[in-house]
């Protein structure tokens, strides 16, 4: 199986905006920052975060909290991933309880990394409020699971996959969607 370019949906721009406008509902909806932070799931949940806590910044005078979350070994498909997962270091500097908390991710798609999310989350303490932010969802989901800030959604066939990518992971802004088909 190869992956075929198929459409770029994001380029650098659309990307900025789309967190721009993120950004501008997470203040609008928690009426500012009091008691505020942003998750980001590792891998590229991490930036996003920090990029949404920078805008939030820029637009409120002050920052939110931000934290990165390893969600690995709360995977229901961890003997699926790989013999060996490469486990990243949660990092959540700050007591989560009471906290509006919103958990960060680049795709939503069946929703089971936002389940494992929210149980890594949960065991931290027991935030006031936990909300979900995604550059794109794409649909095809196996749990009862929405996102409260959606950045695109793109609907797409399960033949397809979306693939973002950032400045401080991949060397550049973008989201294309590739096809998967036979070699």
């Amino acid at each position: 199986m190869t992956l075929n370019p198929k459409a770029t949906l994001m380029d650098a721009q659309d990307l900025t905006r789309a967190l721009t406008r993120i950004a501008h509902e997470i203040i609008e909806r928690n009426k500012g920052t009091d008691g505020l932070a942003l998750v980001g799931i590792h891998t590229r949940g991490v930036p996003i975060a920090e990029r949404l806590a920078e805008l939030i910044e820029r637009f409120e005078g002050t920052r939110p909290l931000t934290g990165k979350l390893d969600i690995t070994l709360y995977r229901d498909d961890l003997t699926e991933i790989a013999l060996q997962p490469i486990v990243r270091k949660t990092e959540v500097p700050f007591d989560v309880s009471g906290m509006r908390i919103v958990l960060c991710d680049d795709v939503l798609y069946t929703g089971r990394t936002a389940r494992a999310a929210l149980d890594a989350l949960v065991d931290m303490g027991r935030p006031g409020v936990i909300q979900y932010a995604v550059l794109v969802d794409r649909g095809h989901r196996e749990l009862p699971i929405r996102a409260d800030y959606v950045g695109k959604n793109v609907p797409t066939s399960r033949s397809e996959v979306i693939k973002v990518r950032l400045e401080e992971t991949d060397g550049a802004d973008g989201v294309e969607l590739l096809e998967l088909v036979d070699a």
